[in-house]
């Protein structure tokens, strides 16, 4: 069995490596692209999806994560009082990965598999020759910006946040550091995201991108609104584009698309990675029950996958997005009623063990 995987991102690896555990040879083609990965990005993965990368992906090395067992959200609005705050004592509530070093897990171990192989695209003509060749069973495109989604998924919702988020990495003193905090601020939402005991990564997202600021501006927004490390050193600061877009379609003919060619959120919550890790359990699963039926896996299964997928995807992307729309007017306005109220929600039992499971778990049946 032959599956054709396109684009090189951390997705299409991950895709990759659980497929080759089942014994299916992939083929990853990739674009030659000069852009270097990001260094200071990380992956916030919730527990449920770590446990399930852990077992039917590939084996995190210790000490490649870090535990995360306290999350508070602060508004500026209301200074230093907290408005969420979830806490679990017995085992943590999401973890933290850096990017570039699960990337390279993947990609070493792949490397070595007969199952595998990764070819260079050299020209446009790649596409309209893997469409018309009968060699693969499934054919899925994990690149959301080639010539294979502009030509067959682009009908898309689409909608630009007019931001920017910039990432790096801070080292500062030694410290019990489990707790996430995220802070919405006047300028945007800024996260500080624990990755060791005297390391912590920033993600801050600013609000308007045509406001223009040098990199000594953001580094002293990130400090002005640093209460807990005394930060030794900033790491590269590194800038990308903040962007929501959601499929309408799943599939075309014998194509289907994934990973970010389905669907793209803000990195706000954290949860971009963790609606793929969803979509690739999904996806396993639906080729497992093939193999173990013994019925031949072929296109048919991306009915299959939209079906389960579409909707709680959808739901969940524009979840996200009213997270982030809905601290971003409440900042416009000098009144703390939304502020309040989501202080009162948060204060409820029932609310909190259903927001972590939703920010665990995602939404199923």
């Amino acid at each position: 069995m032959n599956i054709c995987l396109i684009g090189d991102s951390l997705t299409s690896l991950a895709l990759a490596k659980n497929l080759i555990n089942k014994n299916i040879k992939v083929f990853v083609y990739y674009k030659d692209t000069k852009n270097s990965s990001f260094q200071s990005r990380t992956i916030g993965i919730s527990k449920n999806n770590f446990d399930f990368f852990d077992k039917e992906i590939i084996k995190f090395k210790k000490g490649m994560f870090w535990k995360i067992k306290q999350i508070e959200i602060y508004s500026e609005k209301l200074k230093d009082e907290k408005i969420l705050n979830f806490e679990n004592n017995k085992e943590e509530l999401f973890l933290i990965a850096k990017n570039n070093e699960i990337y390279e897990l993947l990609e070493k171990d792949l490397k070595k598999n007969k199952l595998f192989k990764k070819i260079l695209i050299k020209n446009n003509n790649f596409y309209k020759k893997i469409l018309k060749e009968q060699k693969y069973e499934l054919i899925i495109n994990c690149d959301g910006n080639n010539k294979i989604s502009r030509n067959f998924f682009y009908n898309k919702i689409n909608k630009s946040y007019n931001s920017n988020a910039y990432t790096t990495i801070i080292k500062h003193q030694n410290i019990k550091n489990e707790k996430a905090i995220q802070i919405f601020t006047k300028m945007g939402p800024v996260a500080f995201l624990p990755i060791s005991n005297s390391e912590t990564s920033i993600v801050f997202s600013i609000i308007n991108k045509k406001v223009i600021l040098n990199e000594n501006e953001i580094k002293n927004l990130i400090s002005q609104y640093n209460e807990n490390y005394d930060i030794k050193s900033f790491g590269k600061l590194e800038k990308f584009e903040l962007n929501f877009s959601v499929s309408r379609n799943y599939y075309y003919k014998n194509l289907m698309a994934f990973g970010d060619s389905l669907h793209k959120i803000h990195p706000l919550a954290g949860q971009g990675f963790n609606m793929i890790l969803r979509d690739i359990n999904i996806l396993s699963k639906i080729i497992q029950d093939r193999i173990d039926l013994g019925l031949q896996i072929d296109h048919s299964i991306y009915e299959v996958f939209e079906k389960k997928t579409k909707h709680f995807n959808f739901i969940f992307s524009s979840g996200n997005d009213f997270i982030y729309e809905f601290f971003k007017f409440d900042n416009k306005y000098k009144n703390n009623y939304l502020n309040q109220l989501v202080k009162f929600l948060g204060e409820n039992k029932l609310f909190n063990k259903i927001a972590s499971k939703y920010a665990d778990q995602g939404l199923s049946i």
